[in-house]
């Protein structure tokens, strides 16, 4: 039987906000309550962090083991190799790669996406290309001999530090399939990469059902009642692989 491992990438060295992940979130480190919300995904088998070996990420390593999360470290820049790597140590079949800065993730949407990956039988499936789930809802599914070709294949820095990079490019030959919203919310922001927007996931919690067992729907609910916490210009979408392509453009 097929083996899927949800992978939650998360570091300490954050530029935008350093220690993000483990601030204080529903009574529990964020990166915690985020795991907690994976875990009510119905299709992975096992959801786990993948973390760096800097000496940075000691205490959010020490903070999972502590709550019995399995915790797999490697190289702080090459996180493709560091998911190859936790791909082998759990023995994935299927990866889904999710990001720590989405602790409202929606557990439905991660089902979804993995659903479609397996339905179309693509290489790759996602919901962000193009998006129109909130940045924060953000998933993405593989296979393991897909992110194997792409932890061979790889060779620019962007594609080193940004996991699906490869596997995205049209000339990479993998097939890939799209998760689409019933509308467009990507203009709706529920990441946490900024102080400010952690003081918006707090505040939008206890406007959520207090069992945690909310999704998407409830979240638009809440927002739509209360639209000052749906400023869509707070910050822009995907600044770190922008900043990653730029740099890499620099002569």
């Amino acid at each position: 039987m097929s083996r899927t491992v949800a992978l939650i990438q998360a570091r300490m060295s954050s530029s935008r906000f350093p220690g993000k992940v483990l601030q204080p979130l529903g009574g529990m480190p964020s990166i915690l309550y985020m795991v907690e919300r994976v875990r009510r995904a119905r299709l992975p088998h096992l959801v786990a962090v993948v973390t760096s070996t800097e000496a940075s990420d000691d205490p959010l390593a020490a903070s999972l083991q502590e709550a019995g999360v399995p915790v797999w470290r490697g190289e702080l820049d090459d996180v493709l190799a560091r998911f190859a790597g936790a791909a082998q140590n759990f023995e994935a079949d299927e990866i889904v790669r999710l990001t720590g800065d989405c602790p409202l993730i929606d557990p439905d949407v991660i089902d979804a996406v993995i659903a479609l990956r397996r339905e179309r039988g693509v290489d790759y499936a996602g919901n962000t290309d193009p998006a129109t789930f909130p940045d924060g809802l953000d998933v993405e599914c593989f296979t393991r001999a897909a992110l194997d070709r792409a932890t061979a294949s790889a060779r620019r820095s962007p594609e080193r530090e940004h996991v699906t990079l490869w596997l995205r490019d049209p000339l990479s030959g993998c097939t890939r399939a799209n998760l689409q919203a019933i509308a467009d919310f990507s203009a709706l922001r529920l990441t946490v990469d900024y102080p400010d927007d952690l003081q918006v996931v707090r505040a939008l919690l206890p406007l959520l059902p207090v069992d945690g067992r909310f999704d998407l729907f409830d979240i638009l609910r809440a927002l739509s009642a209360n639209p000052a916490l749906a400023d869509p210009h707070r910050h822009a979408r995907n600044e770190g692989l922008a900043l990653s392509l730029a740099r890499e453009e620099q002569p």
